[in-house]
């Protein structure tokens, strides 16, 4: 999505000649199709209607891929040619090599060094714009510490790549920046070094000349009607929060619209309720960042009862729940540092829980061992048999099926005809009443043995058939597409569980891997999903 802004015209002690010229590049990539979500670039629209509001004519796009991105630097480039004045603030995943770096498009897939040209933008195109007005241009470059998965040559982050003569570079967490845009750069009077010194928690280089002013302040508005008041008014009215109405009094603090943003602040206050969910829309949570939060409630047995990123009654629920377990105003409404809080709780609840299963794990293995020792690795029928019945799923249950198998084919080249045929018909049809029946015709024949143990694990399965259903109901009900199943077989196969092989398909081998999983943690062994086990399945591996 691309799109130019209109200017907002001029603020009030803030308007600059009418010759003068201020141009912005405003590039949020919050969604990208194969990497983590950078949440806060969303917030980089924020900076650019104070931009707007600022009198910035604006370029602005969002999810950009590397042709959008182009796209938007070139419509940028040619509009600048007679600006006086350049920003350019773009968020979403960082790369670098050395002294090299690139914004990643939104469609980028396992970038190396020999591909990340053609899936992003290189920073030095960026840099080489800035250079153009010397002492009249500065980037701000906005991120977050997200894993990516990245080919050869390559690795996260900003490098250190050299900054042009004249052009002033602020980096760091996107929301940050964003609110440093907001609140410090829009106004107008203040040198580089003034804005540095304003940049808390960024990294700041490049030029940082205290001669002269980055914004010039002019000595009056530019004649008029209040049309530049009310352009701000009106983006101040979209944003509608505490934050947006404050930065508009600081610069129309006698304004026409005053009154009415004090009246909407004090309304805002007044309400708890009404402020917790004006400062949660403030964040504008992307749906997979609403997932990552119902996702961590779970982990914590706060039940948001799904996980779709849509924050219905049962996440309002879940939320106040968890707010009122951790002594905050339980408005079911999160703002930035209850979400953070709630992460780290989550990550250090599923590192704790990794913790616990790979002990019980370990313990569990100790045992199949053991059990394996004293049973079927002396290789005797019996053995085996013991063996399987006490582990059907453990770490020798295919090598013990294997060897009773080589028992079982000396037993049907020794077997008469129908002693033979009729075991061959009860395998086939493998149900409690075929091995019944033959039982019955043979009950000391050569496979009665086989035939009692294939029974009693037949009846056990029938017995089961109504839980299996209703359990695979549940996993079905959940709706995991060919990308989750990946992920979860992926998961199970890092945990040594071998679920077979890793195409999105829950065959015998991946049940078994389930189940297995389940056991370890202490979970209902069925071998079937729950939402729980998911949730926690994808954290573990996180």
């Amino acid at each position: 999505m691309f799109r130019l802004l209109p200017s907002a015209l001029v603020l009030t002690c803030a308007a600059v000649p009418a010759s003068a010229r201020d141009l912005a590049l405003v590039i949020g990539n919050e969604n990208y199709r194969r990497a983590p979500d950078i949440s806060s670039a969303e917030d980089v629209a924020d900076a650019g209607a104070a931009l707007e509001a600022a009198g910035f004519e604006v370029h602005e796009g969002r999810d950009l891929d590397v042709a959008g991105l182009r796209q938007a630097l070139a419509a940028f480039y040619e509009d600048a040619q007679d600006a006086d004045r350049l920003v350019i603030l773009v968020a979403g995943h960082f790369v670098h090599a050395g002294t090299e770096s690139w914004l990643l498009g939104t469609g980028a897939d396992v970038p190396s060094l020999g591909s990340v040209d053609a899936m992003g933008l290189p920073l030095g195109t960026l840099f080489a714009v800035a250079a153009e007005r010397p002492g009249g241009a500065m980037v701000l470059l906005g991120t977050e510490p997200q894993p990516l998965t990245l080919g050869d040559g390559l690795a996260t982050g900003i490098g250190t790549e050299a900054v042009p003569q004249g052009v002033m570079v602020v980096s760091g967490d996107a929301g940050t920046l964003a609110e440093f845009v907001t609140d410090v750069l829009v106004d107008r009077g203040q040198s580089l070094a003034a804005l540095a010194g304003q940049a808390e928690g960024l990294a700041v280089s490049g030029y940082l000349g205290d001669v002269g002013v980055f914004l010039p302040l002019a000595e009056t508005e530019v004649p008029g009607d209040g049309a530049g008041e009310e352009a701000a008014w009106q983006v101040v009215r979209r944003l509608d929060t505490i934050a947006a109405y404050e930065g508009f009094l600081r610069q129309y603090p006698d304004g026409r619209r005053a009154a009415e943003a004090r009246a909407a602040i004090a309304t805002i206050r007044a309400e708890p309720l009404l402020q917790a969910q004006k400062a949660e829309e403030a964040l504008n949570l992307s749906r997979d960042r609403r997932r990552e939060i119902q996702r961590a409630l779970s982990l914590l047995d706060f039940d948001p009862r799904g996980i779709d990123g849509l924050f219905g009654p049962g996440s309002r629920r879940a939320i106040a729940a968890w707010q009122k377990a951790n002594r905050i105003e339980p408005t079911g409404f999160l703002d930035a540092d209850q979400i953070t809080r709630l992460q780290a709780q989550a990550d250090r609840r599923a590192a704790e829980l990794e913790a616990e299963a790979r002990a019980r794990q370990a313990e569990l293995d100790r045992q199949d061992r053991l059990y394996w020792d004293q049973t079927g690795a002396a290789g005797d029928e019996a053995g085996l048999r013991a063996y399987l019945k006490r582990y059907p799923d453990g770490l020798f249950a295919d090598l013990a099926k294997e060897r009773l198998a080589v028992f079982e084919e000396e037993r049907r080249q020794d077997a008469q005809g129908e002693d033979r045929l009729a075991w061959d018909q009860a395998a086939a049809a493998d149900t409690a009443e075929g091995y019944r029946d033959y039982l019955r015709a043979f009950p000391d024949g050569v496979f009665a043995e086989d035939a009692r143990a294939a029974l009693e694990a037949a009846e056990a399965a029938e017995a089961a058939e109504a839980s299996r259903a209703q359990a695979e109901a549940a996993e079905n009900a959940l709706g995991l597409n060919d990308f989750f199943r990946r992920a979860i077989e992926r998961r199970l196969a890092d945990l040594g569980l071998k679920p077979g092989r890793v195409d999105g398909t829950f065959d015998d081998d991946t049940r078994r891997a389930i189940r297995r999983y389940q056991e370890a943690r202490g979970m209902e062994v069925t071998g079937y999903l729950t939402q729980a086990a998911v949730v926690r399945l994808l954290a573990e591996g996180l």
